[in-house]
C-alpha cells in the first residue's frame, strides 16, 4: 500500500537556516576504529522474519512516498545496517522540495545516519555484527587531489548516502565499510546521531583557521549555527550568534546585531545574502569570512569590495560538507562531553510523520528533529 504525500512549496525565509550539511568522502583511510569481527558474515540473519521494510522514496521532486520495499543485500566490501535513528536536516527539507544538484532519483533520503551492524557482506574484515556505529555518509577515490591532500568531501568521484544512494530513512540501510565509525557504549544514539552536522561544523572552523581567544560571529541560530558556537567554544574562542527570531536567539544567547565592532571569524548559517553583507562590515583585519550557507541560484551572486579585502587582508573562503576524519574527531567531542547536544532536540518522531516534521523544519517551530524507524 502506497500513500502519496503532496508537499508543498519552498520558500527562503529571511535568517532561515539553509542547511549545507552535505557530507563527503574520506579519501582513503585504514579501519583502526572498528573491532575484529568475521569477514563473510552471517548469511542465516532473517531481518527477524522479514523481507520488506518501511521507507521514504522520492520519486519526483515535491512528494514523497512511505512504501515497503525488499531489504537490501550488503554487497562486497558492504554492510547492512539496522536503523536506530536518523537526523532531519534543512537539506532533506530541501532534496524532496526542490531538489538537489547532487540527487539521483528514485532515492530513500537521509544522511544522518546511526545504528546497529546486522549482516556482513563479503570482505569485511574489521567489523562485528551488533557493533553500534555511525555511518559517514560519503565515498571517495582516495586517489584524486583533492583525496590526497585531506580533502575527500572535493573528491571527484563522491557519492553521497540519501542523494547517490539510499540514505537512512528506512528501517535499514547498505554502508560501506571504510565509512563506519563506531559508537562508544556510553554515547546514546540520539546523541551520537548529531556526529555529521558537527562534522561539517569542523570542517568550517578548520578552514577560518580559527585560533584560541579570537571572536567569531555566527550568523543564524538554528542547529547548525549552535553546534559552531558549542564547538567554537570548545575550541577557546569566543563565539556569539546573531539571529532575527526570538526564539532562537533566546535558546542560543544571542544578539540582533554583533555586539563588538570587529571580528576575527564571521560565518554564516543561514541561507541569505543579507547575513553576507552584514558579517563583511564587521570583519577585522585579517578577518576570515566562512561560506557556509549555499544560497539560492538567482540570489548566490553579490558585489564585494576588492579594496576592502586589498587593504585589511581578509580572506573569503568557502566551507563544504566534511571528510571522515570530521566525523571522528566530531564523536570524540561528543563523547568526551565538549559539545552537549541533548538540550538541542526538540522532537523525536516516527518516521511515518515525515511531512508533518518537515513542516516544523520548513516553519521555524524546533530545533533539532530525530526520526524513527
Amino acid at each position: 500500500m502506497e500513500a502519496m504525500l503532496p508537499l508543498g512549496l519552498f520558500f527562503y525565509f529571511y535568517y532561515d537556516e539553509v542547511n549545507p550539511f552535505y557530507p563527503l568522502s574520506p579519501g582513503g583511510r585504514g579501519l583502526a576504529c572498528l573491532p575484529v569481527g568475521r569477514g563473510e558474515g552471517d548469511r542465516s540473519f532473517n531481518h527477524g522474519g522479514k523481507d520488506h521494510m518501511k521507507a521514504i522514496i522520492v520519486e519526483q521532486i515535491g512528494s514523497f512516498i512511505l512504501k515497503d520495499i525488499a531489504i537490501p543485500e550488503p554487497g562486497n566490501g558492504e554492510v547492512l545496517v539496522k536503523v536506530d535513528v536518523t537526523g532531519l536536516c534543512r537539506t532533506d527539507l530541501k532534496i524532496i522540495r526542490v531538489g538537489h544538484r547532487d540527487l539521483v532519483l528514485p532515492r530513500v533520503p537521509g544522511e544522518e545516519v546511526v545504528g546497529t551492524i546486522v549482516k556482513q557482506g563479503a570482505n569485511t574484515d574489521g567489523v562485528i555484527e551488533g557493533q553500534r556505529v555511525y555511518i559517514y555518509p560519503g565515498t571517495s577515490c582516495g586517489q584524486c587531489k583533492q583525496c590526497k591532500s585531506g580533502a575527500g568531501n572535493l573528491c571527484v568521484d563522491m557519492k553521497i548516502m540519501g542523494f547517490h544512494r539510499d540514505g537512512g530513512f528506512a528501517e535499514y540501510v547498505v554502508s560501506p565499510v571504510e565509512s563506519l565509525i563506531n559508537v562508544l557504549d556510553h554515547i546514546p544514539a540520539d546523541e551520537a546521531v548529531f556526529t555529521e552536522p558537527l562534522s561539517c561544523c569542523l570542517n568550517a572552523l578548520e578552514l577560518a583557521r580559527l585560533s584560541r581567544d579570537e571572536t567569531i560571529g555566527i550568523w543564524g541560530g538554528g542547529p547548525a549555527g549552535t553546534l559552531l558556537k558549542c564547538a567554537s567554544e570548545a575550541m577557546g574562542a569566543r563565539p556569539f550568534v546573531i539571529e532575527k527570531d526570538e526564539r532562537r536567539r533566546k535558546l542560543a544567547d544571542g544578539f540582533t546585531s554583533p555586539p563588538e565592532k570587529e571580528i576575527d571569524v564571521a560565518i554564516i548559517a543561514v541561507g541569505n545574502m543579507n547575513a553576507y553583507r552584514d558579517a563583511l562590515k564587521y570583519l577585522a583585519p585579517r578577518g576570515r569570512l566562512v561560506v557556509f550557507s549555499g544560497l539560492p541560484k538567482d540570489t548566490s551572486a553579490m558585489q564585494i569590495d576588492l579594496n576592502q579585502l586589498h587593504y585589511h587582508e581578509q580572506t573569503v573562503v568557502g566551507a563544504y560538507g566534511c571528510s571522515y576524519r570530521h566525523g571522528q574527531q566530531a564523536m570524540d567531542m561528543i563523547g568526551g562531553g565538549e559539545v552537549k547536544v541533548t538540550d538541542m532536540i526538540s522532537h523525536q518522531m516516527p518516521l511515518k510523520k515525515l511531512d508533518e516534521a518537515l513542516v516544523i523544519v520548513e516553519q521555524r517551530e524546533g530545533m533539532k528533529i530525530l526520526l524513527y524507524p
